[in-house]
């Protein structure tokens, strides 16, 4: 009889690409006739985002938006004045082979701003934005799971893994018009705006995924008339309900989405009265849907024949595993000015996550995270004028987990759910970001199995003698696969002749081993 092997495709995720771009951005921007002339810049924004992006071949193409916001003031020193621009660029990376359903991660952030007004009618603007890319795609890992014939003895473990992953991604389009309260001044123009998204519901209906969630706007806007300007904030929350086809969804998957802010616009328009009391807002967020099934096979970890010599091709394979998702909160807090500096009036302050970084612990049971936090605030200074000050704070927290993620790999999310501040009585301006971690922990277990099985059936195993059962000591927790291995005869055999209850032995003693053919 030959010999039959049942081979098993056990796939997992191999990065095929790593990289890091470089993106300079740079406008020369007149202003329009409409617009006052500058007497005084008050801040600059530069906001990068990844509106798109395909893989063809060996090729990765997306586009890069970077929205430019420029706050200036007239020559009243008071009233202030917006500039928004956007530069698009296309770019591509060399992915160095063809992959089928890779995993695409892209994260822009801004590097270096520089902004300054060459004349009143005119400002030019420098920065840079880096772009971090990871691509990963499917290994395929062929491991032996059964074989029949010649007598083939097979040691076999049962290996949970991630079988199947599906992806998709889709855009949300959200329009709104928002209105005005009485109590709220008429709009002037808006000075500052920020989108952000939560966690969304989802639900898999008749094989389609339903994700519903929202998006919370906030805003500040110059109010009144422009002889009696106000500042004053704003926030809102547009709602959303989206079917997300995934070809193949049932549910057999774990599926999970991650929603992320493109772009928010918000242009002012006229109420009904011909005033200026609407909000326009326009928003489009991405919904990136990863959904895994696992599957639990049996897999040899070892073979030999009772009767032939036998070779036996052992690998190293990684069962991925589905990602893990913990959930803390923690409080930063910073002394921003002392009583010499404290603002005259503070509109509004924001905070927003920078430079994040993850690792896990000396522990393994722990992720450090730390990166920094930009403290933002819209304010009126001791002359009356506008200022957005901007200050860094560095922050590290570390994150102990239940269990033992040692050699796995962890990303992490932040986000800001609130930032407060206070002024003290003795003139000390404190502010307080609480925090909002979403960590994902990717484990692959790391497993010995056999890959290929050599039988050489033209020669018989040879013996020491002509005898039907031999004596054997063995020794506690001494493994009964070795044993039977040792003298090529067959686990069962030695279990039913010794009334053996366990793979491994309970205590040392004489056993008696059965040779079979």
């Amino acid at each position: 009889m030959d010999l039959k092997l049942t081979k098993e495709t056990v796939p997992a995720t191999e990065i095929i690409y790593e990289g890091l771009q470089e993106q300079s951005v740079e406008l020369d921007y007149i202003l329009p006739d409409y617009c006052p002339d500058i007497f005084r810049l008050v801040c600059c924004d530069a906001s990068p985002v990844i509106t798109e992006w395909a893989v063809s071949g060996d090729k990765l193409t997306y586009e890069l938006r970077c929205d430019i916001h420029i706050l200036y003031c007239g020559e009243d020193g008071i009233t202030v004045q917006s500039v928004n621009q956007q530069r698009s660029f296309t770019r591509t990376a060399e992915l160095g082979k063809s992959i089928s359903s890779p995993e695409v991660k892209i994260v822009a952030k801004t590097g270096h701003v520089n902004f300054r007004a060459v004349n009143k009618r005119r400002i030019d603007f420098r920065g840079a934005v880096s772009v971090k890319i990871s691509v990963a795609g499917e290994q395929q890992q062929e491991v032996i799971s059964d074989a029949e014939g010649l007598n083939i003895q097979l040691k076999k473990v049962p290996v949970k893994y991630v079988s199947q992953r599906l992806n998709a991604v889709k855009n949300v389009h959200i329009e709104e018009e928002i209105e005005l309260t009485s109590a709220q001044p008429d709009l002037l123009g808006i000075i500052n705006c920020r989108c952000n998204v939560s966690d969304c519901e989802t639900k898999l209906i008749s094989g389609k995924l339903l994700a519903k969630g929202e998006a919370d706007v906030e805003l500040l806007y110059a109010g009144g008339n422009s002889d009696d300007m106000t500042i004053e904030p704003m926030s809102f929350s547009l709602g959303y309900s989206q079917i997300i086809d995934v070809d193949g969804l049932d549910d057999s998957f774990d599926c999970n989405i991650v929603p992320e802010v493109i772009r928010c616009d918000i242009s002012i328009t006229s109420g009904r009265d011909g005033d200026n009391r609407v909000l326009r807002c326009e928003a489009e967020l991405r919904l990136c849907c990863r959904a895994v099934r696992t599957t639990t096979v049996m897999i040899t970890e070892d073979a030999f024949s009772t009767e032939y010599p036998c070779n036996v091709e052992i690998s190293n394979i990684k069962a991925e595993q589905i990602p893990l998702v913990y959930n803390e909160n923690f409080r930063h807090s910073v002394r921003l000015t002392t009583s010499d500096d404290v603002p005259q009036n503070v509109y509004a302050m924001w905070s927003e996550p920078k430079n994040i970084n993850a690792h896990i612990g000396d522990d393994g049971r722990s992720v450090v995270i730390s990166g920094m936090l930009v403290y933002s605030m819209a304010a009126k200074d001791r002359t009356g004028s506008m200022i957005m000050p901007d200050r860094e704070e560095a922050f590290e927290e570390t994150i102990g987990l239940p269990d033992s993620i040692e050699g796995s790999e962890v990303t992490v999310d932040v986000k800001v759910r609130e930032t407060s501040y206070d002024i003290s009585a003795e003139g000390v301006l404190t502010a307080k970001a609480d925090i909002a971690f979403k960590m994902f922990v990717y484990s692959s277990d790391s497993i010995k199995a056999v890959t290929d099985i050599f039988v050489d059936d033209t020669s018989r195993k040879e013996r020491e003698g002509d005898y039907a059962i031999k004596l054997y000591f063995g020794t506690e927790n001494e493994s009964v696969w070795d044993i039977a291995k040792r003298y090529s005869t067959s686990v069962s055999a030695v279990m039913e002749e010794n009334e053996l209850t366990g793979e491994r032995l309970e205590s040392g003693g004489m056993l008696l081993i059965p040779i079979v053919s």
